[in-house]
This record gives C-alpha cells, structure tokens and sequence, in this order.
C-alpha cells in the first residue's frame, strides 16, 4: 500500500473517530448513570460499534478514492463530447440505478410497508422513487447540457409540491418528504453529483459552482412530486385497495 493510499485511510480513520466519539460517550455517561445495561448487552453494542466506524471507514476511503474521480472523468469525458445530449438518457439510468441500489431507500420501503400493514408495498415505493430520481436526474443532466438556470427548474418543482399538498392522501404526505431526504444517500452524492461537476468543469463558458452543484436539490425533489403524485392517484383513481 503507498504513502497516498494510507494517508487517506488515515484521514479518514480520524474523521470517522470524531463523528462517533461523541455519540459513544453520550451513550457512556447514560449507560453510567441511568441504563445500567448488562455486559452481554454492551458487548453487543460496543461490536456493533466497531463494525460501523470499520464500515465507515472502507466506505468513505472508496469514495474519495474511487466515485469521486470515477465520477468526475465520465462527467469530464461527456462535457468534452460532441454528443452531449447523451447525458440525459444516461442521466436517467444511472439515477435509476443508484437509488435502486441505495440501502437506506430499501430500508425506508420496507418500514413502510410495515407500518402500514401491506397497505402501501415496498416494490412499489421502491420503484417510484427510483423512477422519480431518474426523471429529474435527466432534467439536471437537460440543465447542463442546454444551460437553464436552476432557478427555472427548483422554483416551479417547489411550487408544484405546494399544489400536490391540497390534493395528496395524507397517507403519503410525510412519508414523501421523509423520502426526499432518504433518496439524497452516498449513492447519489459521491457518484451522481461528481459527474455533474465533471461536465460543468470543461463545458465552454460554465462555472463548476454555478452549474454544476444543485443536482443534490433535484434529487431530493423528485422523490417528494412523485410520491405525492401517487397519493393523489391512490386518492382519487386507486381507492383505498391495498397498494401494490
């Protein structure tokens, strides 16, 4: 392993050290004083502990030093292309991919399904939010190819939402919002954001700041219009059949 490689691991081992040392003493100066957990319990806790700042770790080392400047060279390699428009059907499915592949959005499908009973089903949500994210990580990709003004596409996102809310099964309102949040993981951040500063980096004329940020946004946008959409659907055209 050279010098560069472990000084990132290093880096990174202290990051994660400092995010999780507060909370683990919180939880000390509790367990100390008020919980009193038995052994067995803390062995459990504190294993659990290791496993997520070592998952951590290799996680947040990839990234650095795989989807970023993975990312950032396919963006850097379609700016440069004479076919840019490529970017939008790409867009699509790679926005597809990764939030189908995100763990905390399966996670949030299953507790949904749960708590509802079966009402709402997990594949459903699963596919909704997948196809949401696609569709808008194509309109960012559509952004920066023919250069439209952010503005031009969150104001109007945001003031549709503000519709959907008079409309929407009161089923589906929160668990909409929480949806945008969930959507926004790792998956979407370090790959998908990456590729969009790539391609803002070498266009003629653009400003890596200005045009390529704001993907984030969008991102969790899409899952709140399309969640909502299918409450309004659910309300008016679905019934109150289990959905599935």
């Amino acid at each position: 392993m050279n010098s560069a490689s472990t000084e990132g691991i290093l880096l990174v081992f202290l990051e994660v050290i400092q995010a999780l040392a507060p909370l683990v003493l919180f939880f000390i100066v509790f367990q100390y004083f008020y919980l009193k957990l038995p052994r067995s319990q803390l062995i459990k806790l504190f294993t659990g502990i290791f496993f997520t700042a070592t998952g951590m770790i290799l996680f947040l080392h990839g990234v650095y030093s795989g989807f970023f400047p993975v990312g950032m060279e396919i963006g850097e390699f379609f700016g440069n292309s004479n076919k840019k428009s490529l970017l939008i059907p790409i867009g699509f499915v790679l926005g597809f991919l990764a939030t189908f592949a995100e763990p905390a959005v399966r996670v949030l499908c299953y507790q949904i399904e749960e708590s509802s009973s079966g009402y709402i089903s997990s594949k459903l949500m699963l596919y909704t939010l997948s196809s949401g994210v696609a569709v808008f990580v194509s309109i960012a990709m559509t952004k920066l190819v023919y250069g439209i003004p952010f503005i031009y596409i969150i104001v109007p996102g945001y003031l549709f939402v503000l519709v959907l809310l008079w409309f929407c099964d009161k089923d589906f309102i929160a668990i909409a919002f929480d949806s945008g949040g969930v959507a926004t993981g790792p998956m979407a951040v370090t790959f998908l954001m990456s590729m969009a500063v790539g391609v803002a980096s070498v266009q003629e004329g653009g400003n890596p700041i200005v045009d390529g940020f704001g993907l984030i946004a969008m991102i969790a946008l899409a899952p709140i219009i399309f969640v909502m959409l299918l409450g309004v659907y659910i309300r008016f055209i679905g019934g109150r059949n289990n959905v599935e």
